[in-house]
């Protein structure tokens, strides 16, 4: 049955094979080595004792194939029936996603194909398909939400992705705070974007979150409304640009920080208050040194930890850290608020994880080029005092 099936398959590339033939792409001992090749793999993926492992090198050879085939094409400069190569992987990923849906490699290898070769309707195919099967796999759901977002600019569908993969992996942490990376990098964007135009201006302030949901979204995170119109607004016919739709921006919910704070209430509810996982979040929110609501969001995080757990060692390094977020060492600001980083150093009790927390904060800060001497000065000894501490 099983050689039957090999031949059967191999019996398919006949025509391929006598066009590369026919056409000089190849040579009869190059075509006869594919060939034997491609027997040897069909009867190896058609047998009893096949593994993951021998689609996947497969797939590999069929590709590498396929890669040598266009650029012998494109240097003798001749026409090609292209369904070849291409068509012929993707049966392969199939068949092998098909034997072995649980192996999350395989599924891997054939998104990775698709998206490389820009295969678009048969990649969201792929990630319905390997999502089904993997709902609790964090990581498939946060690739599949950034590809919509990088590729493809749709925050919207990328949103769905975290909304949908949040109801399997609600307990993995760190599918909250991607979706958080995810939404801050979205902010950044939007500001940048406002930037270019020069439309930095001060808009009133809007409610930041619509909490109404219903029964069908009662498990679902209540984000704030953003219209297409606020993200990309229509063209106006005589300035190009509809300043007005863009000036709205600014107060929507969008660039108010209302939905990575929203994500994360949502997050602390489910985690009891976590310290580690506030901390983990403050950290991710912190790299985002030029996001105009940065110093809102930190904030609202620094402010529920206190709440919650004053005297934890991650509640006391965020709160130290909390004064100079976003503020650049070139800074005229920056010495009072590093000030006031080490007046609230002064209110916790000095513990080692403390310590070594504020060593690590502060020794890559200590190198910087651009760091006034005195400063410098000020953060060498303290990075001592905490060394004698531990």
């Amino acid at each position: 049955m099983a050689a039957e099936k090999a031949r059967f398959y191999l019996e398919k590339s006949v025509p391929e094979l006598r066009e590369y033939e026919r056409k000089e792409i190849f040579t009869k001992e190059e075509i006869k080595s594919i060939a034997k090749k491609r027997s040897d793999f069909e009867h190896k993926v058609n047998g009893t004792g096949v593994v993951p492992s021998d689609f996947a090198r497969y797939a590999e050879y069929e590709m590498n194939l396929e890669a040598l085939r266009k650029k012998r094409v494109k240097r003798l400069a001749i026409r090609v029936s292209p369904h070849h190569g291409g068509r012929r992987v993707l049966f392969i990923l199939d068949r092998a996603t098909r034997r072995f849906p649980g192996d999350l490699g395989l599924w891997v290898q054939y998104i990775e194909y698709c998206r490389k070769h820009k295969m678009y309707k048969r990649l969201l195919q792929v990630f319905t398909d390997a999502l089904r099967l993997h709902p609790t796999n964090a990581d498939l759901w946060i690739y599949a939400a950034k590809y919509s977002f990088e590729e493809h600019a749709d925050m919207t569908h990328a949103r769905s992705y975290f909304q949908r993969g949040l109801r399997f992996c609600k307990s993995q942490k760190h599918m909250w705070v991607q979706y958080g990376r995810l939404e801050c990098i979205y902010i950044a964007k939007l500001h940048a974007r406002r930037q270019i135009l020069g439309l930095d201006q001060p808009a009133p302030d809007k409610p930041a979150v619509d909490n109404t949901t219903d029964d069908m979204n009662a498990d679902m995170i209540a984000l704030p409304v953003v219209t297409a119109e606020d993200v990309n607004p229509t063209r106006g016919e005589d300035e190009g640009v509809d300043k007005g739709a863009l000036e709205n921006l600014k107060a929507t919910p969008a660039l108010s920080g209302a939905i990575p704070m929203a994500i994360f209430d949502a997050a602390m509810d489910h985690f009891n208050n976590n310290p580690a996982f506030a901390r983990e979040y403050f950290d991710m929110v912190y790299e985002f040194e030029d996001m105009p609501c940065l110093r809102r969001i930190i904030d609202h995080i620094v402010d529920r930890q206190i709440a919650t757990a004053s005297d934890n060692a991650h509640t006391a390094i965020c709160h130290v850290k909390q004064p100079v977020a976003g503020v650049k060492v070139t800074s005229p600001d920056f010495p009072k608020k590093f000030g006031t980083s080490l007046a609230n150093l002064k209110k916790y009790n000095l513990s080692n994880n403390l310590a070594k927390d504020v060593i690590s904060w502060l020794t890559p800060l200590s190198k910087s080029t651009e760091l006034d001497p005195a400063l410098r000065t000020v953060i060498v000894s303290t990075i001592r005092r905490m060394e004698r501490a531990l």
